[in-house]
């Protein structure tokens, strides 16, 4: 398992770039429009650990009402897995609360899944498939 990317909620994802850009010069890898997770996301190198900036783009975003409750901010951090079903029937049986019980495509299309964060100290937790 090894650190994939962290996930930061912005209300806005220009501002945000000119933070990571300006200020970091770290640079835009890409920015896609998700539309079936209502987000806008840009990902960023950050010597070999990505960071993904998600605004949401209307109330049926996953990350709307975390930005409502909690402005902006850390929201996940992104594990990297070899075999993500494994790893969930694995953490399962260990007793961890699974938001997502069987994997999904996330943004890049990669098989993902998220651990609820009462099990994680209260880290929301994705796991990423290689």
């Amino acid at each position: 398992m090894k650190l994939d990317h962290i996930g930061i909620v912005t209300a806005n994802i220009e501002e945000g770039t000119k933070i990571w850009e300006g200020l970091l010069g770290f640079h835009p890898i890409e920015v896609t429009e998700v539309e079936a997770q209502k987000l806008k996301v840009a990902t960023f190198d950050a010597g070999g650990v990505g960071v993904e900036l998600l605004q949401p783009l209307g109330e049926g975003s996953p990350v709307s009402k975390f930005l409502a409750t909690r402005g902006e901010g850390l929201h996940h951090i992104c594990f990297q897995v070899e075999d993500i079903a494994a790893t969930i029937t694995k953490l399962r049986g260990e007793g961890v609360v699974m938001i997502d019980e069987s994997p999904r495509p996330g943004v890049t299309a990669k098989k993902i899944a998220f651990l609820h964060p009462r099990s994680m100290g209260g880290v929301l937790i994705e796991l990423s498939e290689k």
